[in-house]
């Protein structure tokens, strides 16, 4: 008997280890935000856009640069090929610093950071445009799986109800007082009970698997999901939504400051053809130098230039990026106009599909009461000997297609309405 208790004992300590820990919508929603790829890609997105404002800063600063020179070479020789240079080469060995400063560009350089700035904080509405798409998709994919669900508990319970009416009629016709004919619909009835369900299995493992992709994750899902309380019902007009949208959507934000980071760079793709006026500086020192003249020279030197480059001609380079950059700003503000554009539709939409999912729990629900009834009476009938079977598993058929019904009808209202949410910007 000890070890009897003892293997009950740890038995139900194994199925208390290997119960499903349960999850609420919420807690899919933090899951998928930590660990969605394209979350943790917008993410990284940011961190460059933001790199690109220093990298465009950089100008402003001065540049250093050492160098330690060692060569060799035979005595009274000049260079006779390449570049315009100085054409003597000696044996030496020297270090120095080269320093360049960047006086004025005549606002490239600002221009071009500002737009690294706008560029970024366009990637910072991406990233929070990324988070909501990747929030309605798991609003999506848990009510999938909570409906499929659902549906399979619904197919079970049905053949559970058909089997024993079967077992019933069964046993009634081999003593005679039913016909073959009545077990026969009752058999087939069990069996499209047994494909309803094998149809909503397939249905539920399809829909677990786009919530295990919802939340950024390829294993299997192993949760017990927490069904969600009814959603209010959604506004009387559309209109005031469309507002909403406007002002909270992030990808309208984001292609805003596209907009103007655009004309921000064909501003600065503009002063390429302006002068740009730098400080150069070097200085060093030479331990060992082979003298080739009477006139030694020093080990020590040190000079400074301030150098204008005035673009004269390159072909039309700088006009072509300049126009190319202006036509590139014109096309994002149209971007930015049928942005605005699809999401007053999509609003309009959500806002109509919100509306009928609504008014079709109701209705489901009514449809649901009638289909019980009936399948009350119809069984009441039967029993009584007043109907045929085939009128019993008509209104058995009827109440079960209402139970999915009404059941799709909820959770496809749960559906619709964070599209809606998503639609205006207020899906968090």
């Amino acid at each position: 008997m000890r070890k009897c208790a003892v293997i009950v004992c740890v038995a139900g300590q194994m199925a208390f280890a290997q119960a499903p820990q349960k999850l609420t919508l919420k807690d899919a929603a933090a899951l998928a935000l930590k660990n969605h790829p394209q979350v943790l890609a917008a993410e990284n997105d940011v961190g460059y856009a933001n790199e690109q404002i220093v990298e465009n800063r950089a100008a402003y600063y001065p540049t250093i640069d050492a160098d330690i020179t060692g060569s060799v070479a035979n005595h009274d020789a000049r260079i006779g090929a390449g570049f315009l240079t100085d054409s003597r080469v000696f044996n030496r060995f020297g270090d120095g610093i080269a320093v360049s400063q960047l006086i004025t560009d005549v606002g490239r350089t600002p221009n071009l950071v500002a737009s690294a700035r706008l560029n970024a904080q366009a990637s910072s509405q991406t990233y929070q445009a990324t988070r909501f798409g990747v929030l309605l998709q798991v609003n999506r994919a848990y009510y999938d799986a909570l409906h499929a669900r659902a549906v399979v508990k619904v197919a079970e319970e049905t053949v559970s109800a058909r089997q024993l009416l079967y077992d019933q009629v069964n046993a009634l016709a081999k003593n005679k007082l039913k016909s073959d004919l009545d077990a026969s619909f009752a058999d087939v009835n069990v069996a499209e009970a047994k494909l309803l369900l094998l149809r909503a299995q397939d249905a539920m493992q399809s829909a677990e698997a786009e919530l295990s992709r919802a939340l950024g994750s390829d294993q299997p899902l192993h949760y017990d999901l927490v069904d969600e309380p009814l959603q209010p019902s959604p506004p009387a007009k559309a209109d005031d939504l469309v507002a909403q949208a406007m002002s909270n959507r992030p990808e309208l934000a984001g292609l805003k400051f596209s907009s103007e980071a655009a004309y921000k760079f064909a501003e600065a793709e503009k002063d390429l053809a302006r002068p740009t006026v730098s400080l150069v500086g070097t200085a060093g020192y030479i331990p060992y130098i082979v003298q080739l003249t009477t006139q030694p020279i020093p080990s020590e030197y040190g000079a400074a230039a301030v150098n204008v480059r005035i673009p004269v001609f390159n072909g039309h380079l700088f006009s072509a990026r300049r126009d190319a950059a202006h036509y590139r700003a014109l096309a994002a503000d149209q971007h930015l106009r049928d942005q605005q554009e699809r999401i007053a539709r999509d609003v309009r939409v959500a806002w109509a599909s919100a509306q009928t999912a609504f008014q079709r729990i109701d209705v489901t629900a009514q449809y649901l009461r009638q289909a019980s009834l009936a399948q009350e009476l119809a069984q009441g009938r039967y029993q009584l000997g007043l109907s045929s079977i085939v009128e019993l598993t008509q209104a058995q058929l009827s109440l079960t297609q209402a139970e999915i019904e009404n059941l799709s009808a909820k959770y496809d209202y749960q559906s619709q309405y964070a599209a809606l949410q998503f639609a205006i910007g207020l899906l968090r």
